[in-house]
């Protein structure tokens, strides 16, 4: 076949997506492996990695002998395994050079600044709340919730924002009994059947409070970010302690500049006013 000919179909593939015969399985065996590693479960032994993705065992032990020798996995005492630096440096490369990041930052900083509270910028991922940006005030009494931290969707302001903003379909595909763990505050709902409600006001409303649902003591109000096309592509929130805000005065006080920053945000990137 002509080089020149070859090439415009090699363009051609690329623009339309990855061909199957250019699958590398091997690579895909691998990310599989990675991708089982979460802040709820941060270690694994190879004999439960196997067992997670249907690897053979010996195929699952090569995989990780590989992983760890790159830097990606890091064999502890013990026997599990937990990620390796390499894992970390990409994923805050990932979340750095993205445009949402580097738009946000300068006004949730100043948010942040303005209010003396707490600041966040978090996407969906499946039926959990990806944290991107993370202001802390020093008073907050949390978890241990930093840039790359995930939380259950269903028990944060900013989650229940995205969700709100879900096709049915789509809501029921991420929203199982298993999105509603154990570790949660007192006010939390724990079902989608009990949550049904709350997501429609809020979208109609256009935000959301969480009030002692993720956690005792902690409250929170989230609103939208929006991409050129209108759609909801993140939320902030402004989280606060219990014992200072009662929801009134954080629907009073915070919410109206969340809102404002949240609009600068968007018409930053591109979409309409109004």
């Amino acid at each position: 076949m002509p080089a020149r000919r070859r090439q415009a179909q090699n363009a051609q593939a690329t623009e339309a997506g990855p061909r199957p015969e250019y699958r590398i399985e091997a690579l895909a065996k691998g990310l599989r492996l990675l991708s089982l590693f979460t802040e709820q479960q941060p270690v694994w032994r190879v004999s439960d990695m196997a067992a997670a993705t249907g690897m053979p065992l010996p195929t699952t032990y090569r995989m990780v002998m590989t992983l760890a020798a790159e830097g990606y996995l890091v064999h502890l005492p013990n026997g599990d395994y937990r990620p390796g630096v390499r894992v970390l440096t990409l994923g805050t490369a990932a979340l750095r050079g993205m445009d949402l990041v580097e738009i946000a930052a300068p006004g949730l900083q100043a948010l942040a600044e303005a209010t003396g509270e707490t600041v966040n910028l978090c996407v969906l991922t499946g039926d959990q709340v990806l944290y991107l940006i993370r202001l802390r005030n020093s008073d907050l009494v949390t978890a241990n919730i930093q840039v790359g931290s995930t939380l259950p969707a269903v028990y944060t302001s900013i989650g229940k924002l995205l969700l709100a903003h879900l096709d049915d379909d789509e809501l029921a595909s991420r929203v199982t009994a298993g999105s509603f763990g154990p570790a949660h505050g007192p006010n939390a709902k724990l079902s989608l059947d009990e949550l049904r409600g709350e997501l429609t006001a809020i979208r109609r409303d256009g935000w959301a409070i969480q009030d002692e649902e993720l956690a005792f003591g902690l409250r929170s109000v989230a609103v939208p970010v929006r991409d050129a096309s209108g759609r909801v592509v993140a939320g902030l929130n402004i989280a606060v302690q219990a014992r200072d805000w009662s929801t009134q005065r954080i629907i009073r006080e915070l919410r109206p500049p969340a809102a404002r920053t949240s609009q600068e945000i968007s018409t930053l990137l591109g979409c309409p006013a109004g």
